[in-house]
């Protein structure tokens, strides 16, 4: 891995250091014991069969770590969660609800799930306190205020308050990405999905970004991480899931997955990305 996050407990202290006095947010999860499961999902590019015969359930609460080569289909699964992406067979349900060609089931579930991509996509225009507090005005009908304390409350959560009146132009990479991430948990989505958060950063800032997500996983959210950061997946991972050629290879937890794999795709995987 390109930079060591920190420990368990350093993230802990970390994170309640990071909470402002006199403001709490409880955070929110699913109301199902099952947060996602998809069930014989299969999805084409015309002819290029890009997932076949994807099952996965996520309890909720897990965390999961999805690894493989490029173009193995893993972004197009993560974004299948919340339809994103279509695909032409097979059920994705999301904390109970079936996503289905209802739009009204839709935009409910991408209300509750939090995505961050590899790239930042702020609005360059608009300060670092104004992207986060946009999409709770807009889509859950927040007051401004309240938005706007709910943002500040999670730029400090990633450690960045701040960066609240700055734009995004004035920040480096690695606090971009934190604002991102802080910009999706104002949402107080019940999952999060995070599409290999740091693959666009320089080694030096990867470390701040993962050790953010670490202190996340500790606070028990449900999240699904597509990620080549070996180290981070054998620290917060209650399962890593290896894909290949739309399919998924191998599941297991993080000791036997990286100890003993039982695959011979995953040890050639592992072999090259570990060496």
């Amino acid at each position: 891995m390109r930079g060591e996050s920190m420990s368990a407990g350093e993230a802990e202290a970390r994170a309640n250091a990071a909470k402002p006095s006199g403001f709490a947010l409880a955070m929110r999860t699913t109301t199902n014991e099952v947060a996602v499961e998809m069930a014989a999902v299969h999805k084409w590019y015309g002819a290029f069969h890009v997932l076949r015969d994807i099952n996965l359930k996520v309890m909720r609460g897990e965390r999961i770590v999805i690894c493989g080569p490029s173009g193995s289909g893993k972004s197009t699964l993560l974004r299948c969660i919340n339809r994103l992406e279509n695909w032409q067979r097979g059920r994705v349900v999301v904390d109970g609800m079936e996503l289905t060609e209802d739009l009204k089931k839709i935009d409910e579930v991408r209300r509750e799930v939090g995505l961050v991509f590899q790239q930042f996509f702020m609005f360059p225009h608009l300060t670092v306190l104004d992207n986060c507090s946009l999409a709770p005005i807009w889509v859950r009908n927040s007051p401004r205020k309240e938005a706007e304390e709910v943002a500040r409350h999670f730029l400090a959560r990633v450690r960045i308050p701040e960066q609240a009146e700055k734009y995004p132009a004035q920040l480096s990479g690695g606090q971009q990405q934190r604002v991102a991430i802080a910009r999706a948990l104002c949402m107080q989505p019940k999952i999060m999905l995070f599409d290999e958060p740091t693959s666009s950063l320089d080694p030096e800032m990867v470390k701040e970004v993962l050790d953010t997500m670490v202190a996340l996983a500790l606070d028990g959210m449900t999240m699904l991480v597509v990620s080549h950061e070996m180290g981070f997946a054998r620290q917060i991972a209650n399962r890593v899931v290896f894909m290949d050629a739309g399919q998924i290879i191998e599941v297991n937890e993080p000791g036997p997955f990286f100890a003993n794999p039982q695959h011979e795709r995953t040890k050639l995987f592992l072999s090259q990305i570990l060496r």
